[in-house]
């Protein structure tokens, strides 16, 4: 019994059963690449595999010096593998079906303040074209809580600018409403103008942010171009699109904002996931209690 063959087929059923994100799928194919490079570094077949095997592949992953959020995605991969095999006859039953990841805390986001992301959204430079597509993509992220995914696959027709709304295709290839702040149109139409046809030349492709070569932008070519702009405006701490998808959520319920719209805008299925935010906004809660309680 081949494992990689097996890993592989398990893949391809997760991306044409499930119908995964590509970066879900990449999760899955290397935590078991990993698990598969075990078995064969200690001769172990998958017939074999037992609670005390699974014991020591943790502790491989811990001297290795994954963090107890990582070693918890291994675990939770290896337990949906053992499932498909289970399921297919390949093995009588899971030897990880009990199985549990470390525990982990949930941190709390990060993000930035106000003054921080004004200084961040005017460091790209407006007189090139790399400047005017940098700045709408960094205007989009705060402006309408993308994820990157969601940003670097946005095409033409996603925006409507005159009703001043986003179709941003999310999760599970679940479609959500945004509306997007005037500024961020403004500095979209900028792009769409002037910057965007430097890019496109003769190439025809609906993708709204391109690369230099005419291409869809990457996710790695949106994580340095954030980095850049992030050292030209002097912010120190390291910060991803994540982290303006955060500073959104965080300021929006810094404002006053409902939960449950800030949830639909993030496209949360739990509101759950959203409620880590208001852990961020310490300011308003003593506010509200300054303003409404008897002894405030």
């Amino acid at each position: 019994m081949d494992t990689d063959a097996l890993v592989d087929a398990f893949l391809v059923e997760l991306r044409t059963g499930r119908r995964l994100s590509p970066n879900t799928l990449e999760a899955y194919a290397f935590d078991l690449r990993r698990f598969s490079t075990f078995l064969s570094g200690g001769s172990i077949s998958l017939k074999e595999f037992s609670r005390v095997h699974h014991l020591k592949f943790l502790a491989a992953l811990r001297e290795e010096g994954l963090s107890a959020r990582s070693i918890a995605r291994h675990v939770s991969s290896l337990r949906s593998f053992f499932r498909f095999l289970e399921r297919e006859g390949f093995l009588p039953a899971s030897p990880v079906s009990a199985a549990r990841g470390p525990r982990i805390g949930r941190p709390l986001p990060k993000y930035l303040t106000v003054t921080e992301v004004e200084s961040l959204l005017s460091a790209p430079d407006r007189a090139t074209p790399e400047g005017m597509r940098d700045r709408a993509m960094l205007m989009l992220l705060y402006a309408a809580g993308l994820r990157a995914s969601e940003l670097v696959t946005l095409r033409m027709e996603n925006v409507d600018a005159n009703a001043g709304f986003l179709r941003v295709l999310g999760k599970g290839g679940k479609e959500r409403v945004v509306p997007v702040a005037e500024a961020a149109l403004a500095a979209l139409r900028e792009y769409g103008k002037d910057g965007r046809p430097k890019f496109l030349r003769e190439k025809a492709t609906n993708a709204l942010f391109l690369s230099r070569l005419g291409r869809p932008i990457t996710r790695q070519t949106l994580w340095n171009r954030i980095a850049k702009w992030a050292r030209a405006a002097g912010i120190r701490i390291k910060i991803s699109p994540h982290t303006l998808r955060h500073s959104f959520a965080g300021h929006l319920l810094a404002g006053g904002a409902d939960l449950r719209a800030v949830q639909t805008m993030l496209g949360h299925a739990d509101i759950s996931t959203t409620q880590i935010y208001t852990h961020v906004t310490p300011e308003r809660l003593r506010e509200v209690h300054r303003k409404h309680h008897p002894r405030g």
